[in-house]
């Protein structure tokens, strides 16, 4: 996996009954054939087959920067911030989202870094969370009720958590902090990814499809 890999980030709206569910995946994904990118095709069909619409967006494509620009950093300090006007789309479907979805390899026992640069961009004061009268933080997504993780890894379950899976201790706590706590998080992994024989690689992609399809 390399540098000219490509990312997305897609979200889609279902209609459940008078309401509106909204489905956002977030996918950091690789050249057609790796299994990264197989999990967000695969995700990306359960969705549609169960009313899901789902708009996928090229973050390379899109010029994208990980990277928070030293204004906008200064400006994440303030109790609100106003979202870079390239984000204002993204930070407008998080707000509605009833379900996150993120599908990443694990880098470095994290997410990838634009995965990160993109979480620390949109995820903003008066987005993710709020401060009410007394100053306190209070969760600003409160409208997700499911956070799910699609995971790669290349090491095995153990050495995994020796290693303190940090993609997923940042999205199923960290970022579950800013949904209140009746949210529920979901995870599809596959460990040692390069060894995976295909019984292992399929497992993986239908307990993907299973999760998205029962949120």
């Amino acid at each position: 996996m390399g540098a000219a890999g490509r990312r997305w980030l897609a979200w889609g709206h279902e209609r459940v009954g008078s309401g509106c569910r909204v489905l956002n995946v977030v996918v950091v994904g690789w050249p057609d054939g790796d299994l990264e990118a197989m999990a967000y095709h695969r995700v990306v069909t359960a969705a549609r087959s169960v009313g899901h619409v789902v708009t996928p967006i090229d973050l390379v494509e899109t010029g994208f920067r990980g990277a928070m620009p030293p204004q906008e950093r200064a400006d994440y300090h303030g109790e609100s911030v106003e979202p870079s006007p390239d984000l204002a789309e993204w930070v407008a479907a998080v707000r509605s989202a009833d379900a996150l979805v993120f599908v990443y390899p694990t880098l470095a026992t994290g997410v990838p870094p634009a995965l990160r640069g993109w979480l620390e961009r949109v995820m903003l004061p008066g987005v993710a969370f709020v401060f009410n009268d007394a100053g306190r933080v209070r969760p600003g997504l409160r409208r997700v009720r499911r956070i799910v993780g699609v995971a790669t890894y290349p090491h095995s379950w153990a050495v995994t958590k020796l290693e303190h899976d940090n993609g997923r201790r940042l999205l199923a706590r960290a970022l579950r902090l800013n949904t209140g706590l009746r949210t529920r998080v979901r995870w599809a992994a596959c460990y040692e990814r390069d060894d995976a024989d295909p019984v292992t690689r399929a497992r993986f992609l239908a307990r993907a499809e299973t999760i998205v399809t029962s949120l």
